[in-house]
């Protein structure tokens, strides 16, 4: 399945949850569509429950449905929880990063930054949006790519930095200082079903 293109808004409200990580999405409560405020949602089997959650989370960060799996199974190989792994790991890509640094508004912005070349991980171009990110890595922009006004006003809208990392004004640039804690990821999402959903 290739990535979707389509409306995220509608996305959105279908499955109750914010793609673009603003509350925006979520103006209106109700599903889409002419008769969503009268319509009520119908019970979901456990199925459609395990699918649902492996959808919110693919969307939310704009993966394939091979990326998204691929990466799935290279988590399931390291020690501790699958589906906490799975999430970290989601969390530690490099497009991810550039989003939550500030230098890019949205996930799909970040993505393009990344590959058009602006972006520099321990001073080399990195063109990849899906690299996997270690502590210690420091995440900048390329020298002609600072100035652009996108990435300007991108900061300057900035709400906050996550704890695990910091942000170097002066250089522009940021570091992964250690991975992030479940807790800090985003609670709208069970990840337990979707190991269940793979594990079928």
């Amino acid at each position: 399945m290739s990535r979707y293109t389509g409306p995220k808004v509608k996305l959105s409200r279908r499955l109750g949850i914010s793609l673009s990580g603003s509350s925006k999405d979520l103006k209106r409560k109700t599903p889409p569509g002419q008769h969503g405020p009268n319509q009520a949602r119908k019970k979901i089997s456990g199925y459609g429950l395990q699918l649902r959650e492996k959808q919110k989370l693919r969307l939310m960060y704009g993966l394939s449905e091979k990326q998204f799996r691929n990466l799935y199974e290279k988590t399931g190989k390291l020690p501790g929880k699958h589906g906490e792994n799975f999430m970290i790991a989601l969390e530690t890509r490099l497009d991810n990063l550039v989003y939550r640094l500030g230098l890019a508004s949205t996930r799909p912005a970040a993505r393009q930054l990344v590959a058009h070349g602006h972006v520099t991980v321990n001073g080399n171009k990195v063109d990849v949006a899906s690299y996997l990110v270690s502590i210690g890595d420091v995440i900048g922009l390329r020298e002609r790519s600072r100035g652009l006004e996108v990435i300007k006003s991108s900061i300057a809208g900035r709400a906050h930095v996550a704890a695990y990392l910091e942000f170097y004004e002066a250089a522009v640039e940021g570091k992964l200082t250690r991975l992030p804690m479940r807790d800090e990821l985003s609670q709208e999402i069970d990840e337990t079903q979707i190991v269940e959903f793979y594990s079928r």
